[in-house]
């Protein structure tokens, strides 16, 4: 029996007679009970720029499940904004969230028994979270991205999210006046729409394009835009058509179209976070796949997009320049892609791509041929060594020092590395060590944009390292090394680094290396004693004592 079937079996006979009141109380009729029951996960909010334009296409989605034949069954999933969370305590429940969204995901398509789904979300965590409930799931779904935002404008110049980060930091090295601050500020963020640069929802958005799981282009549109509204209409027929062909999820994602997206997070600069969240999509598909597997799609894929936080465009001009399906038709053409994956739509990927130009657009510079890549490798490395045994992730494109080797200076927190910065303390050559943050010890892995963007506004992004168990926003650049495992929290080698300990970052041989002799490590080792939890109680308490570490995706059911 199929999907589709679910509902309507669920209100057959006398003794489901209680649930067809319930049915009729939401004003059903009896022809309702044959139409499929679609859930429509709306993380609409005004908490955040990203989630505020989300309404819009969940009403234009339930209008045209409705015209489809079907029946919407709207809910809500929580978010938190990354970007007004940054630097504070807040900031940890990020990760957090992801989790609370797949279960959100989950609970109402299992528990209300539905036909099928359509997840619609903008902020960071809204992308991996509603996949990995789609995929827990596994009924017939669909992603809707939110949007991109449009660029601020000052005195003739783009600006983003990460303009004000780094604006903090030239204000702190006395390089940007107060004025010159609060102009940034007020003109960075101009309305709806998630983080404008290659950062983590635009990133991920790719990714669940290039997976066949959200529809061509809808991943770069911006939120303001009648196109994205109209997108999430045909998101929801198609996902109709899917529930009447019983096109499931995990017949999409698969070990091939995984492989495909993150052929695309490569080619287009994407944010580290995506090894972490593909990871843990990866682990809700039951697909085989581990962080030794992004190395080896980066050693084949080159970066041909030009994109911020590294480069020089937003979104919006990606988008104007082609977008994902342009990127797949160049990687496709190049042998570089499985064609023969499947998509939502019925289709496969190279049916998708049929006629997409086997060139980008004259003119523009965002999207490159792969023969004038700007790098002929992908950008995130996956780097080991005694300081981290089991991984850690670095975004080595734009790095004028590849290879730097320097004394450690150690935070057990990200507030006080701040300071440090903010006060003139770091050094050129300085490599900084921010511990006690990973998913355990954080708890909640938070992300590290505000030391990052500090370094960069200071004139320190090429000189100074950093080295956390934490994370780092998809904002991030410069030679920064994330999701060290183990983590300090529990005991990784992270959490014996001593002030003053030489360290080696080498991008070249994908190492992190720690110049300190093993009886030494050992005798460091037995000294050590792990810190008592942060929170004893609650959701992040719970998150703590269940999650798995970062090269494993930071998942709470890998048991």
């Amino acid at each position: 029996m199929s999907k589709r079937r679910r509902s309507a079996n669920i209100v057959e006979g006398a003794e489901r007679a209680p649930n067809r009141s319930m049915y009729y109380g939401l004003g059903y009729t009896d022809e309702d009970f044959s139409k499929p029951m679609v859930g429509i996960a709306n993380g609409h909010s005004t908490i955040t720029p990203c989630n505020s334009g989300l309404q819009k296409l969940a009403d234009a989605a339930a209008e045209a499940i409705r015209a489809a034949g079907g029946n919407p069954q709207v809910f809500g999933t929580p978010t938190i904004s990354d970007g007004m969370s940054m630097g504070t305590e807040g900031m940890k429940y990020s990760l957090v969230s992801r989790e609370v969204i797949a279960d959100c995901v989950e609970t109402c398509v299992q528990g209300q028994w539905m036909d099928g789904v359509l997840v619609i979300g903008g902020c960071d965590k809204n992308m991996p979270g509603g996949m990995m409930g789609i995929l827990r799931s596994n009924v017939p779904a669909i992603y809707v991205y939110g949007g991109t935002i449009m660029p601020g404008r000052l005195q003739g110049k783009d600006l983003n999210i990460v303009s004000v980060f780094e604006a903090v930091g030239e204000h702190a090295a006395g390089r940007l006046s107060d004025g010159g601050l609060k102009d940034i500020e007020r003109h960075a963020i101009p309305g709806p729409g998630s983080c404008g640069g290659m950062y983590s929802a635009n990133t991920m958005s790719a990714a669940f394009e290039a997976m066949g799981m959200s529809l061509p282009y809808s991943s770069s549109m911006a939120n303001i835009h009648d196109e994205k509204t109209a997108s999430a209409a045909e998101s929801a027929r198609v996902l109709l058509q899917a529930i009447e062909r019983d096109i499931k999820p995990r017949d999409i994602v698969t070990r091939e179209s995984i492989e495909n997206a993150v052929a695309v997070v490569m080619a287009v600069g994407g944010s580290t976070n995506a090894v972490l969240h593909i990871l843990a999509i990866a682990h809700a598909a039951d697909v085989e796949w581990s962080i030794d597997d992004f190395e080896r799609i980066r050693h084949k894929v080159p970066v041909i997009c030009d994109l911020k936080p590294s480069g020089q465009y937003l979104t919006v001009d990606f988008h104007r320049a082609g977008g994902v399906p342009q990127v797949m038709k160049l990687l496709l053409d190049a042998g570089l892609l499985h064609g023969d994956c499947m998509t939502i739509t019925g289709q496969t990927i190279a049916e998708t791509l049929r006629d997409i130009p086997a060139a980008p657009p004259e003119g523009q510079q965002v999207i490159r041929t792969l023969d004038r890549a700007l790098y002929k490798e992908g950008h995130l490395a996956i780097l080991k060594g005694n300081l981290a045994p089991e991984g850690s992730v670095a975004k080595i494109t734009g790095l004028k020092n590849p290879v730097m080797t320097g004394p450690a200076r150690v935070f057990d927190d990200e507030q006080s590395a701040l300071k440090a910065i903010l006060d003139g303390r770091i050094q050129a050559g300085d490599i900084m060590v921010l511990r006690y943050l990973g998913p355990r010890g954080g708890p909640g892995m938070p992300e590290m944009l505000a030391p990052t963007s500090a370094l960069i506004g200071a004139g320190l992004g090429d000189s100074v390292g950093l080295i956390t168990d934490g994370r780092f926003s998809g904002g991030t650049w410069g030679m920064v090394v994330g999701h060290v495992a183990p983590e300090a929290a529990e005991g990784g080698a992270i959490a014996l680094v001593h002030e003053g300990d030489r360290i080696t970052i080498d991008a070249h041989r994908q190492a992190l290396e720690l110049h300190v002799d093993d009886a030494e490590l050992v005798r460091r080792r037995a000294a050590w004693s792990a810190p008592p939890p942060r929170y004893t109680r609650g959701v992040q308490a719970k998150f703590a004592f269940n999650v798995s570490n970062a090269s494993t995706g930071a998942v709470l059911d890998r048991y």
